[in-house]
């Protein structure tokens, strides 16, 4: 059941953790999941341009199996790919006669993914170190747009097809598992993905009732 006080907790921790970030207190855990944590991570690459960040695999790494996992598992969480899935999980609840629903569940991804572009414009952390090189597209990596489309997405496959639960659920785990072996994301990233789209799964079905 929806209350009002969980989305006011889930909008303060996401809040709060931004600052955190910005402010440089949890470079010290991210660092050393950078160092311990991130086999998969390669050499220091440079922020990702628009065009980078939204076309599919564009600029994703192939060079081990990892790698080749992670894209291959994470590819419904990229832009283009989970916007088009979720337009169609929002259609099908459309049609079906759950419009409040429909439009709540798009409301929310529209919301989500401007946030997240919001925030990575606006916050940068102190720089993050591998191999001696400096992780430059951490630095304005917060939140994780993988994790936050891994889980609304998953949030909004469940609502319109229900028997579907378990099997979007394993998948947007082993997504953020992924996305941190393979170097993809910081844990603050990840957490506040997660936070973020919390949040909005929480006003979604608050509003869909």
């Amino acid at each position: 059941m929806y209350r009002r006080s969980t989305a006011l907790a889930l909008a303060a921790a996401y809040a709060a953790l931004a600052v955190l970030v910005a402010a440089g207190a949890l470079n010290g855990l991210d660092q050393w999941s950078v160092d311990h944590l991130m086999p998969g991570l390669g050499q220091a690459g440079g922020k990702p341009s628009l065009v980078e960040a939204a076309v599919p695999l564009l600029r994703a790494s192939w060079s081990q199996g990892l790698d080749v996992v992670a894209n291959l598992v994470t590819l419904p969480a990229q832009a283009l790919v989970a916007s088009a899935l979720a337009a169609v999980c929002c259609l099908a609840l459309w049609r079906r006669g759950r419009r409040r629903s429909a439009l709540a569940w798009g409301g929310a991804w529209v919301i989500g993914n401007a946030v997240e572009v919001l925030c990575k414009s606006a916050l940068a952390r102190p720089l993050l170190h591998a191999h001696g090189h400096a992780l430059v597209a951490f630095e304005s990596s917060y939140p994780s747009g993988h994790t936050l489309r891994s889980v609304l997405l998953a949030g909004v496959v469940t609502t319109a097809w229900p028997f579907a639960r378990r099997w979007v659920a394993a998948w947007a785990g082993a997504s953020l598992v992924l996305l941190e072996l393979a170097g993809f994301h910081v844990p603050s990233d990840i957490v506040g993905g997660l936070l973020l789209a919390l949040l909005l799964i929480s006003i979604a079905r608050r509003v869909s009732l």
